[in-house]
């Protein structure tokens, strides 16, 4: 569609334009590109509304007519954005037309309709009217809905306004033609030929090939001869004044009709058309994405230059505020620094210091508890019994074995918990040793966890935990046996434990067994315990952490 509207210039305007369209006119297409950014770029979009967009559209054009029409909609999609009320209803319409071609290059075919729609609702004549109708019936063609198509044309070749435009008079003949012919009517020979007979008389160079390559179609089936015939036309003209789509359309036709060596020789044609066509317009794109670029910057850096002498004065004078205001708050944040250090520092030792002591009254209680009676018992054995006696000998060993179990359990609960690769060994070792005839012990699923993902602290904490359980559990639950379960859950460790004991009320359990500590540790890992215990119906724990 022709653009019949041009924004209003100015001296520095109408310079870059003469330029532009003097470069676009002599096919300089990367030059005239330059000019009409450069107009883009020294225009401001609240006074030169039209001028950006004229320059975009112009600029939309150049992409497109290269076979950059991804970059052409990117282009045109900008100048829709800046659309205003009083916007020339003309640039208007060639922005949406230029959106639908685009589209209907890509196979956009839903797009394609979009727009042209929306162009021919803000067509102000009937004659542009009847070619945005055609330019709709071609979408349909190429989503091969003919016979809608043909609703669309029908009328158009009794357009009234179309006399006058013998041009898309003969592009809605052919088109005609052309659906009459792929729905199998013999009305479409007619057709075809009325529109060439009026492209011949006109001059039409580009409706003449477009006819040539109907024809060939029309007889590639019944005579390949005249299908070779017409696509030679076709070649030959689309060659003489440089399009290369038809030259490419027209090769196909030919390698279609031909055999042998013949065909080879067109498919190699197109072959080399092919290649040469996408790496000039491969340049192009990278040629006129450059000069946006180059643009861009290039004013970037000018506005950067504006501002920044204004910029460094008021710099100078906030820098000193700044400046004033950094040494006071690294001030106050030195002296909080050193306050948290402090604070941290003896809140550390505090808690190292009740650690060793609750440790030292655990070992104390217990060396009283487990050891103390049993050292005086078994010494008052060996000095009032007769140790010549084989059974009275037997017991006592019994008895020193015993303490020396109970004095090496003791250690193992003290001792330090190795981390790396022998932790899970370490572990199972530490559950076996609660196993006795009396209570068995199953752990489920711990060979599943990847324990080296699990950090230090948290390894050291699941082997006390899991220690304290199992040393409650002997000294009150009376259970024959105890169930732990591992599992991973999300990013989450699941230990459940559960014995078949007497069990107790859960404040019973904290007040006389010290499972406040296990709650207490699960809480230093961000972790919960939850405890599910009645009296004579044994004893639970669900602990839950992050891994």
């Amino acid at each position: 569609m022709n653009i019949t509207a041009k924004p209003k210039n100015n001296s520095e305007y109408q310079h870059y334009y003469t330029l532009a369209e003097k470069h676009l006119e002599n096919q300089q297409n990367d030059s005239a590109f330059y000019y009409y950014n450069k107009i883009k770029s020294n225009s401001d979009v609240s006074t030169d509304n039209e001028k950006i967009i004229y320059s975009l559209l112009k600029m939309a054009i150049i992409q497109q007519n290269q076979g950059d029409y991804s970059s052409s909609e990117t282009t045109a999609t900008e100048a829709l954005s800046i659309f205003q009320k009083k916007t020339n209803p003309a640039f208007k319409c060639a922005i949406l037309n230029l959106l639908g071609i685009n589209y209907e290059n890509l196979f956009d075919f839903d797009n394609a309709l979009h727009y042209y729609k929306l162009t021919y609702n803000q067509a102000d004549n009937e004659s542009q009217k009847a070619v945005l109708k055609n330019n709709i019936a071609v979408v349909y063609m190429d989503k091969e809905d003919y016979r809608r198509a043909i609703q669309i044309l029908l009328p158009l070749t009794l357009n009234k306004s179309f006399p006058k435009d013998d041009e898309n008079k003969a592009r809605a003949l052919d088109n005609l033609g052309y659906c009459y012919f792929k729905i199998g009517d013999s009305k479409s020979h007619n057709y075809l030929n009325q529109s060439l007979k009026i492209r011949k008389q006109i001059g039409d160079d580009f409706g003449i090939m477009a006819s040539y390559i109907h024809f060939s179609e029309f007889y590639k089936d019944a005579n390949s001869k005249k299908s070779n015939s017409y696509a030679r036309m076709a070649y030959e003209k689309a060659t003489k004044i440089n399009s290369v789509n038809i030259r490419l359309k027209s090769l196909a036709l030919l390698i279609g009709n031909s055999i042998g060596n013949e065909s080879k020789k067109f498919s190699m044609l197109h072959l080399n058309i092919t290649d040469s066509i996408n790496k000039v317009r491969q340049k192009a794109k990278n040629q006129f994405a450059k000069i946006k670029y180059d643009s861009k910057k290039e004013k970037e850096e000018n506005l950067k230059l504006k501002t920044q002498k204004a910029e460094n004065a008021l710099q100078l004078e906030q820098q000193k505020n700044k400046n004033q205001l950094l040494y006071f708050v690294v001030g106050i944040i030195l002296l909080i620094s050193i306050f948290i250090s402090h604070f941290l520092i003896a809140k550390s030792k505090r808690e190292k210091i009740e650690i060793s002591y609750h440790t030292e009254i655990r070992i104390a209680k217990k060396l009283h508890d487990e050891l103390a009676n049993d050292v005086y018992h078994t010494m008052a054995f060996a000095e009032t019994q007769d140790l010549s006696n084989s059974q009275n000998k037997e017991k006592l060993l019994n008895n020193l074995d015993t303490i020396y179990s109970r004095t090496r359990n003791i250690s193992k609960e003290n001792s330090t918990i190795e981390t790396g690769s022998l932790f899970i060994f370490n572990l199972k070792d530490m559950l076996s040793g609660f196993n006795t005839n009396e209570v068995n012990i199953l752990a489920n699923g711990i060979d599943t966890i990847n324990w080296t993902t699990l950090e230090n602290n948290k390894k050291i904490t699941v082997y006390r935990v899991l220690q304290e359980l199992l040393v409650n559990m002997k000294k009150h639950s009376q259970c024959s046996l105890v169930i732990l379960t591992f599992k991973k859950n999300e990013n989450k460790l699941q230990i459940d434990y559960t014995d078949n004991g007497v069990g107790a009320t859960f404040d019973e359990k904290k007040s006389k067994n010290g499972l406040l500590n296990v709650e207490n540790r699960i809480q230093a890992i961000k972790g919960t315990t939850t405890f599910d215990t009645k009296y004579n119906k044994g004893f639970k724990v669900n602990i839950i952490f992050p891994i």
